[in-house]
């Protein structure tokens, strides 16, 4: 049989090219093609691949024809409409936008935690969740196999790069015309310093100040206060994981970080935990790097795991006051796991099943 035919959709986006960089990475190569596909303006752009050019071609119904698995790395409305025009040409497409997430006919995938649901597609998509999500999944479906995962409160700490090139070009911005500025910002003068610069607050894509600052928002306002981003941590992890009534409440911050999501993490189980066995569980994970020795300081920080695949976790500890329940501390990069790497890996279990 001959090996599957790939194609990359938004291959000239931020994601697509993180995406790229991943397969020229990647020790194994299980396909036959690649096809990147663009819009019309990026369509004859020349790109890489495994050392040989290929040219981006404009997307269109036939650009899928022939293709085995079809990745999409673009906004919502265009998976919308193209990921099923994919699956019509014989395609199983794998989505990284939020179009079909909680779509009943769509399995929500993360290889390490629900590899199975890959083959339950009666649309022919497979969905990639939410990076903020993501970033614990690997963590909390290791311990959920183990001592069974029953209540979540979460803490995100997200960084600027998930809202977008905008949202990271703002906080350069931020950065530069705060710089030098230290007496006038420590008196709280930091709306005025920026508003001073040509920057003011209804210019951008946050509702605050972002450098030195957090923000406790990110995402859109839905019913009773809650943002999109806090109902994508609690709808996701519950179809991820397979747990349909998990207890779970998230409150999603946005922080002066370019690429590399952290979040706190309060997880309580229907079983014993301690510290021990949960280092035992993190630690035997091939995608999962435990970091975690308080007496040396030695725990993730966003600094210290951009452009990393795994997952790392440290600040693990047994909840003061709270039975079966565990606190610790995850980090991921936002663009790598938490959306080109994931989708990549569902792409890569496809191709082993074909």
């Amino acid at each position: 049989m001959s090996a599957p035919v790939l194609a990359l959709v938004g291959a000239t986006g931020a994601v697509g090219t993180v995406m790229i960089d991943i397969m020229n990475s990647r020790s194994a190569f299980p396909w036959g093609e690649v096809r990147l596909i663009a819009s019309a303006r990026s369509a004859g752009k020349k790109i890489s691949v495994r050392g040989q050019e290929l040219t981006v071609i404009e997307l269109s119904p036939e650009a899928f024809d022939g293709v085995d698995i079809a990745m999409f790395d673009v906004p919502d409305e265009i998976s919308a409409e193209w990921a099923p025009i994919a699956a019509s040409r014989g395609a199983v497409a794998v989505d990284n936008s939020g179009a079909f997430r909680m779509d009943a006919d769509v399995p929500l995938v993360v290889p390490e935690v629900n590899a199975d649901a890959i083959a339950d597609r009666p649309r022919g998509i497979i969905a990639n969740p939410n990076c903020t999500t993501l970033s614990m999944m690997a963590a909390l479906g290791a311990l959920h196999r183990e001592f069974e995962l029953r209540e979540l409160v979460v803490a995100s700490y997200q960084a600027a790069s998930g809202g977008g090139q905008s949202a990271i070009d703002r906080l350069y911005a931020e950065l530069s015309a705060l710089a030098g500025k230290g007496v006038g910002v420590e008196a709280g003068d930091v709306r005025s310093t920026l508003e001073a610069a040509g920057l003011p607050i209804s210019d951008s894509p946050f509702p605050a100040p972002l450098a030195l600052n957090v923000v406790p928002w990110a995402g859109s306002l839905k019913d009773d206060g809650w943002s999109s981003e806090e109902l994508k941590v609690r709808n996701e992890s519950r179809k991820i994981l397979g747990i349909p009534d998990l207890k779970v409440s998230a409150t999603c911050v946005r922080v002066p970080v370019v690429t590399t999501h952290s979040l706190a993490v309060h997880a309580t189980f229907a079983r014993e935990v301690t510290v021990e066995a949960a280092h035992k569980i993190l630690e035997a994970q091939p995608t999962i790097v435990l970091v975690d020795d308080p007496a040396a300081k030695r725990f993730p920080t966003p600094a210290d795991v951009v452009g990393e695949d795994p997952t790392y976790v440290g600040r693990v500890r047994q909840a003061l006051d709270f039975p079966n329940t565990l606190d610790f501390f995850v980090c991921g990069d936002n663009l790598r796991k938490g959306a080109a790497l994931n989708t990549y890996e569902i792409a890569e279990v496809l191709a082993a099943r074909i």
